[in-house]
């Protein structure tokens, strides 16, 4: 196994924190693609503008240097990078055309979203479409002769253009209502316009742009294509003889809210006949489809348990000739992540959560053997070519960049080297990975962070963070909205838990929270804040509050009527952002109710003893700690409401509190200038309750 460990920066050991500030300017590497010819990354580069108040993604490429095509030379790598893009304009979702010597991305230099091409040999990039709505997503065909997008359209409209002129005429009438029939009426951070996500493909011409009008791929097909709202082209896959393509979608009708029922579909290029549903027989979620090489297989991700989006993804492999399937690792407790296949068809390439980390695996089809390629970290996205593999990865020691990770094995290289300049100067608090046993002795897992300037025999006040999710994880990874060097920056020892629920742990771990929000979690969650006073001598007890946002913001909301008293007397204070309040009407007021469906075992109305279980309205009356609730006007998946009522209940009862509230944000805080005064109100609360000696 290759080990591999973000480097600490040099600058580590300087006397300057990292602050909120620090976080928000920092460039963020994404979605790295390797060119055919293996001698090139093409990759986005987030950059913040903050007088703006917006990040600006743009392409830019480095070299793989021919000491890359054997890993274990040990040869230093050296390149450089270099944008490709127009500085000031968003460009994104670089894809390389099939010769190398062009790249095709997304680009909202026309004043709309469109797909555009650069030559490498020199020149200004191109147009490719010149569609009337905005492009979502784009791919390009194996023999680069099509080319598919995704826009948004109207079912009932026969051609994007009609949908731009019923856009058009809606957007000049006076009146404003908008009346609904079903559910999904608003989804994540937006109100439904009655639009879908539909796959179109375009012919392209010689010169390589679109030519023509598009034929419409998904016709019939009542779902968004790619998903909303975090749907991309690893949803949709061409056939390597290019006569078909695949695609994921959930066709649901009215029961869109509760269902995960995703089905992987097939549909002939040419868009002469109806798609032919791949996956019928599994009422779960099927998605992420990967042809093999050879065209023969069809790899892709599955779950078993309709309803239950944190469900094991495994491995399945599809004889496209026969149809017959088989899952390739049935005893692999993991949940695996993006599949790409090796250029030779003898290895599948996934990413997983694994107890703490991210890791990248590499996965022997046909002796269906397993063996972890990483080693700490995580492991963002990442790409396959001849030579090797390049990965984007980050850890608590700082942000991502790309790794090369050859084909020979040895340690993994970095190829980027973005942020030096931002980071000089800059110290990083030490962390370290604990175990204890939690509920049912299980072993759980968490994470402590010294703060910056550390001095032994020092003892520093905690912020005691919680996950959301909860079905997700404070691994080692580079956060940007709760990230732990923030607080070791503002002088806090932080101390996080892995409790029941989080993912990388097994499938059983992940499934123990169901039913039980208030009770395995928060046991865990007690014992891991006793084992880490016991074992951790610089955590102060006596100056330590709790925070969490969703999942997280709930359990502070529980936390403040059942667990006011920890082992080293009582919360100092919490914060509670986007969190649940009233387990009952966040059924009714949230957007996915296959989310609630599964936690709660059932619905609000046929099963409230189960949203009452756990509720934290029914404990308001014993609340006394000073709390700080954060909400956002654009969140529904945990409404505004539940975080009003929260303030209003500690107003009410005299206890000291604040609330800070975000009109332009949704569940999370993304636009530079607010995420530092985010963390700057969340900083200052923390000081002022945890101040003493």
């Amino acid at each position: 196994m290759a080990a591999l460990a973000v480097a600490v920066p040099v600058s580590a050991i300087a006397a300057r924190a990292f602050t909120a500030r620090d976080l928000a300017m920092l460039d963020r590497v994404a979605d790295p693609r390797l060119s055919p010819d293996g001698a090139w990354v093409a990759y986005q580069l987030r950059e913040t503008d903050y007088a703006a108040n917006k990040g600006i993604t743009g392409i830019w490429l480095v070299a793989v240097p021919a000491a890359a095509a054997d890993a274990a030379s040990g040869a230093t790598l050296v390149s450089a990078e270099r944008r490709l893009s127009a500085p000031g304009v968003a460009s994104w979702m670089p894809r390389w055309r099939r010769d190398s010597k062009a790249l095709y991305f997304l680009s909202t230099r026309s004043g709309t979203s469109q797909v555009w091409r650069l030559d490498l040999a020199g020149g200004d990039a191109q147009p490719v479409t010149h569609a009337p709505l905005d492009i979502a997503s784009f791919m390009l065909s194996p023999d680069g002769r099509h080319l598919v997008v995704a826009m948004d359209v109207f079912l009932d409209c026969d051609t994007p253009e009609c949908s731009k002129r019923r856009l058009d005429e809606r957007a000049a009438r006076q009146d404003t209502g908008q009346l609904y029939e079903r559910l999904f009426m608003r989804h994540w951070d937006a109100w439904s316009n009655g639009t879908r996500s539909q796959l179109f493909i375009y012919a392209l011409d010689a010169q390589g742009d679109a030519a023509g009008a598009p034929a419409w791929l998904t016709r019939g097909i009542d779902a968004d294509v790619p998903s909303k709202p975090f749907g991309d082209d690893s949803e949709f896959a061409f056939t390597p003889d290019g006569r078909a393509l695949i695609f994921s979608a959930r066709v649901a009708g009215s029961g869109e809210p509760w269902s995960t029922n995703f089905d992987l579909f097939e549909v002939n290029l040419d868009a002469s006949a109806t798609a032919r549903n791949l996956t019928s027989d599994n009422p779960a979620w099927d998605t992420g489809p990967a042809l093999s090489p050879d065209g023969k297989t069809l790899a892709y991700r599955a779950t078993k348990r309709p309803g239950f989006e944190s469900d094991r993804f495994a491995i399945m492999l599809e004889d496209l000739a026969s149809g017959r399937k088989r899952e390739l690792l049935p005893n692999w407790d993991r949940s695996a992540d993006s599949l790409q296949w090796s250029v030779d068809g003898r290895t599948l390439y996934t990413t997983a959560d694994d107890v703490g980390q991210k890791r990248l695996f590499a996965v022997d089809v046909a002796h269906a053997t397993i063996a972890p390629l990483t080693d700490q970290g995580t492991v963002g996205a990442y790409d396959v070519g001849r030579g090797g593999i390049v990965a984007a990865v980050e850890s608590l020691a700082g942000p991502a960049q790309l790794y090369w990770i050859g084909r020979a094995g040895g340690a993994p290289r970095p190829l980027t080297h973005h942020n030096e300049d931002k980071l000089a100067g800059v110290g990083f608090g030490a962390y370290e990975q604990f175990a204890f046993q939690g509920w049912n002795n299980d072993t759980v897992h968490g994470y402590v962070v010294k703060p910056v300037g550390y001095q032994s025999g020092r003892k520093y006040p905690v912020a005691f963070i919680i996950h959301g999710g909860p079905e997700s994880a404070f691994g080692n990874e580079f956060h940007y909205r709760w990230n732990p060097q923030t607080y070791a920056g503002a002088g806090f020892a932080v101390v996080t838990i892995d409790f029941h629920g989080t993912p990388g742990y097994g499938q059983a771990f992940t499934d123990a929270i169901r039913g039980h929000w208030g009770d395995r979690p928060l046991e865990d969650l007690q014992k891991g804040w006793k084992y880490a006073l016991g074992h951790f001598d610089f955590l102060d007890g006596t100056r330590a509050c709790a925070l969490g946002a969703s999942y997280g913001g709930f359990m502070v909301n529980w936390i403040a009527g059942n667990w006011q008293k920890p082992e080293s007397g009582a919360w100092k204070c919490l914060v509670s952002h986007d969190g649940v309040l009233d387990a009952r009407m966040m059924y009714y007021g949230t957007e996915e109710l296959w989310f609630e469906e599964w936690e709660n075992q059932g619905t609000a109305f046929a099963q409230p003893r189960h949203y009452e279980r756990f509720n934290p309205i029914d404990h308001v009356a014993d609340w006394r700690l000073p709390m700080l609730v954060i909400h956002s006007a654009r969140d529904f998946r945990i409404p505004l409401e539940q975080g009003v009522g929260a303030f209003t209940a500690l107003q009410r009862r005299a206890i000291p509190s604040e609330f800070l509230y975000f009109p332009d944000e949704s569940h999370w805080v993304q636009k530079p200038q607010n995420s530092v005064q985010w963390h700057q109100t969340v900083e200052a609360w923390l000081k002022k309750w945890t101040a003493g000696p």
